[in-house]
């Protein structure tokens, strides 16, 4: 521990006294500091023990030393030490009143002890504190990197709680809680997502303080920090509000998850020394090299390439254990395409890498295999297990991003290696659709399920549809007959005179005519079924909504 004025007091070569504020001796001494002015608080930062020989004091003059006293309290000195034979032959009676007065310790110095002597003294205990820190800091590395190698992140986290006698928690880059120590501490955790999201929108390195005593946000391009959480559910028996320290992990611009440490105090120099080594540690096991990472894309795309390509049993052979066990059980294929106006691709906020880091996250978690790997410049495709974590991830993203998620994804129905090739082609209808109707997400079986109109909810689509009626729409508008609703009705009556004449209220002569005129006008026999099926398409379209403007 630091040096105290009690220390300094037992130092038996220093021989100083006490003559006041004998209550206050284990107070720490940051620095020793002598000066002579009436003043000399502008030049002091608090923790000091001020030495004085009272050159230019009226150390006689009560009121005087009273306002000196006041003054030097306020400033955040911890001690006065007068020198007993220079000026006065003791100390003067005002003085130690006044510093009774206000509860500050006063130490007389006698004549054959030099300020330097004390001064000395202060920093050989500073330097030896340091360095008993810096050494425990080590020994607390080491322990640290055995736990970290031998039982992963939660062993370290285990001694991290432990040395810093508080709790400590992983995050990911989602800001879900990876683990926690001690057990208890992961509902505490858990309350701080919110935080951790917010520490994950800024360049790593960054921290910030939350909870009791919260003061300082030391991030890069840091801001005022509140006090965002006062939850007083510690654990264990303390029933104390703590204080949270959050530190992001990763380098760069890309932030891999954080790391919670709660206390029921600010961090002393070995628990520090403790946190940065655990931010080291966890930073190595969660950031993948770039060589590795491009790697495995590599190995991702050549497996994705021999499924498309109906090499099923060789894509396992290349798989092998890093995707083998999701080309073992069904799975669905996935196509993420970023929207207009998107970061540049090798952003780290672009929303195709934002959506591959959620999708890896939640496959981490629930120890799942998910392959993801860019297709193209602004798509990325991703098998994943079928009803797994992965996607149910992504749905969830879809919709909680549904206005600014920057993506929109198309959805395989469940497939299997050997016919990964028809996934792909039902992600890419999806995903078609899914950027027609604007929305985040589309699944293949929403398309198979439900009516074909809303594919026809295209501007070309409804262009071709009004120009393949628009002579009979100019025949209809000049009065000479209803020639589009006759249309209407002898299709959908598949053809039968009598049931469409009936409904429109002619007779089937009338009708007949009328079909003659259609395909008079548009050049085009209706025993045709190709024409028929267009000509029926194009009123359901234009019925769908208004005609395209010409």
């Amino acid at each position: 521990m630091p040096p105290t004025l009690a220390s300094l007091v037992q130092h038996s070569a220093l021989n100083l006294t006490v003559r006041a504020g004998e209550d206050r001796l284990r107070t720490p001494v940051r620095w020793v500091h002598a000066s002579e002015l009436v003043d000399p608080v502008p030049y002091m930062e608090g923790g000091e023990l001020l030495l004085i020989t009272a050159t230019t004091l009226d150390a006689e003059d009560p009121e005087a030393m009273r306002r000196y006293v006041r003054r030097l309290t306020g400033a955040g000195v911890v001690g006065i030490g007068f020198a007993v034979g220079v000026n006065y032959e003791d100390v003067p009676e005002a003085l130690v009143a006044a510093a009774r007065e206000a509860g500050l310790p006063l130490l007389g110095v006698p004549r054959r002890t030099p300020f330097l002597a004390i001064s000395k003294a202060v920093s050989a205990a500073i330097a030896a504190d340091q360095y008993r820190a810096v050494t425990a800091g080590f020994e607390v590395q080491r322990e640290l990197t055995r736990a970290a190698l031998a039982d992963g992140p939660a062993a370290l986290l285990a001694r991290l709680a432990a040395h810093v006698d508080g709790w400590a928690a992983l995050y990911d880059a989602s800001g879900a809680v990876v683990a926690a120590a001690p057990d208890w501490a992961a509902r505490r955790a858990a309350r701080l997502t919110a935080e951790v999201r917010r520490l994950r929108e800024r360049p790593a390195p960054a921290s910030a303080v939350v909870g009791a005593g919260a003061a300082s946000d030391t991030g890069p391009d840091s801001e005022a920090d509140t006090d965002t959480d006062t939850d007083t559910d510690t654990g264990g028996d303390t029933g104390a509000e703590d204080r949270v320290e959050l530190q992001s992990l990763g380098t760069g611009r890309r932030v891999r998850g954080a790391l919670a440490v709660g206390t029921g105090a600010a961090l002393g120099t070995t628990e520090r020394y403790a946190v940065h080594s655990a931010i080291a540690l966890l930073t190595l096991t969660t950031e993948r090299s770039r060589t590795l990472q491009a790697a495995e894309q590599r190995l991702g795309a050549a497996v994705l390439r021999m499924l498309l390509s109906g090499q099923p049993d060789h894509a396992r052979a290349v798989a092998g254990d890093l995707y083998g066990e999701l080309l073992d059980a069904p799975f669905r294929l996935l196509i993420a395409e970023a929207t207009t106006g998107s970061a540049a691709p090798d952003a780290p906020d672009h929303p195709l890498h934002v959506l591959a880091e959620e999708l890896e996250a939640a496959a981490a978690r629930a120890g799942e295999s998910v392959l993801a790997v860019p297709d193209g410049d602004e798509r990325l495709a991703v098998l994943a297990a079928d009803g797994g974590a992965v996607v149910t991830a992504c749905e969830a993203y879809a919709l909680r991003e549904s206005d600014e998620a920057g993506v929109v994804i198309g959805l395989s129905a469940t497939t299997g290696p050997i016919a990964t090739a028809g996934a792909y082609k039902q992600a890419e209808q999806a995903l078609s659709v899914a950027r027609r109707r604007g929305r985040a997400l589309v699944e293949h079986e929403e398309l198979a399920t439900g009516s074909i109109l809303p594919l026809l909810a295209d501007d070309a689509v409804r262009a071709f549809a009004d120009g393949m009626l628009r002579a009979l729409r100019e025949h209809d508008a000049k009065g000479r007959g209803d020639l589009v609703a006759s249309l209407r009705a002898w299709l959908s009556h598949h053809g039968q005179w009598d049931a469409a004449a009936a409904d429109l209220g002619v007779h089937r002569h009338t009708l007949r005519y009328r079909m003659r005129r259609v395909e008079e006008i548009l050049g085009r026999s209706l025993d045709d079924a190709d024409v028929r099926m267009e000509l029926w398409l194009a009123l359901k379209t234009t019925a769908s909504g208004p005609p395209a403007t010409p």
